[in-house]
């Protein structure tokens, strides 16, 4: 099969900053310290994310998945505990509550956000009930504000999974600074992606920062080796990757404003289709993350097969709901059905957006799209 002339993801994530990159393998590899986890580089992105978000601490970690499930630890989650998830989302968001002991509730989504049903998620709380999860998804935040409300009225932890909303701002409020700890993901495809793993954890109380830095390196403080105050894991962060996202992060806000132009201008296209069985994702600013475009199809494999025939591919966000994998099924009560969840997997599909897509192939993508749909003659090329 050739490759497609609209690949989903960027062909070349990287390749501007290659020569970077090169040198500063070379630099940190050849340093006299031969520090490679937890140095200077990495206390100074901690600090210019600090600075860019506002939050009076960064937790630089291994992974998005280490950073929820220290997250989770940090506010006390333990074996017995009930942590409400959403129903529609990645593996970590359950995976991180299991691995603690503890058991993912999960929770159906909003039709139109696909994000986690403050209502559903409170009409699931139980007396065991510790935490609750909300995630934001695809290009919008999740209502913050009522799982704000919700945890003061319950007395719950909140932890806000932020990892693909970064730069998107609700009420003011950036994405990551809602709950108690806000995490973000640094893998590749993320907004501010980098060749590797990574994660951040954002908080404002010193407490739980201090927890967490335990937490990232086995239970030792920062300068103490080999004096475990508690059971951690090896989720540090890398010298090398810091140092290239702090030649990075200046670009940061370009990229993200690339991703918003993008997102925009398919709603513009692509809103009309409404009526066609084809729906795009809430429009405008607020509350808005440009990671990943993705529309609901009444005919989703049609969709996207005419897509790939003709040169442009597109991803499933997820085929089934988390509580339908045979990972979490047995916190599935027997007989339960997340209405929402399950019909929007039926539907989902995501279409090309990174910042190096070009306007003649974002509109390539939309014609396409207004070609299956009947609104626009279709063309042969």
């Amino acid at each position: 099969m050739t490759e497609p002339s609209i690949p989903f993801f960027s062909p070349s994530l990287f390749e501007a900053d290659r020569e970077t990159a090169l040198r500063l393998v070379y630099e940190i590899g050849t340093a006299p310290e031969q520090r490679f986890i937890l140095g200077e580089f990495t206390a100074r992105l901690e600090r210019e994310l600090a600075a860019v978000s506002g939050a009076e601490e960064v937790v630089l970690c291994g992974s998005g998945t280490g950073a929820l499930t220290m997250a989770l630890a940090a506010v006390g989650v333990g074996v017995g505990d009930e942590v409400l998830v959403p129903a529609l989302g990645c593996a970590p968001l359950a995976a991180a509550v299991v691995s603690l002991g503890a058991v993912p509730v999960f929770a159906d989504v909003n039709p139109g956000t696909l994000t986690m049903d403050p209502a559903d998620a409170e009409a699931r709380v139980t007396g065991r009930t510790r935490a609750v999860l909300p995630a934001h998804l695809f290009a919008t935040m999740a209502d913050m504000p009522r799982f704000v409300d919700l945890a003061k009225r319950y007395g719950l932890r909140l932890v806000e999974d932020s990892a693909v909303a970064q730069g998107a701002v609700l009420r003011g409020r950036p994405a990551g600074r809602w709950g108690e700890i806000g995490i973000f993901s640094f893998v590749q495809v993320k907004s501010f992606g980098m060749p590797g793993e990574g994660g951040a954890l954002l908080t404002d109380d010193p407490r739980l920062a201090e927890r967490l830095r335990l937490f990232r390196n086995h239970g030792q403080r920062p300068g103490e080796r080999f004096v475990h105050r508690t059971v951690g894991w090896n989720s540090r962060f890398d010298e090398l990757q810091a140092r290239f996202q702090l030649h990075r992060l200046p670009g940061l806000a370009d990229r993200l404003a690339r991703r918003a132009a993008i997102a925009d201008r398919y709603t513009e296209r692509l809103a009309p289709l409404a009526g066609r069985g084809i729906l795009v994702p809430p429009g405008g600013d607020e509350g808005r993350c440009a990671y990943v475009y993705t529309v609901l199809a009444d005919d989703r494999d049609a969709l996207s097969q005419y897509l790939q025939v003709r040169g442009v591919a597109t991803h499933v966000y997820y085929p089934r709901p988390l509580p339908r994998h045979a990972a979490f099924a047995r916190y599935a009560p027997p007989g339960a059905r997340w209405p929402q969840a399950e019909r929007a997997c039926a539907r989902i599909l995501s279409l090309p957006l990174h910042p190096g897509l070009t306007d003649e192939q974002v509109e390539r993508v939309a014609d396409l799209v207004e070609e299956f749909a009947g609104c626009r003659p279709v063309s042969h090329r």
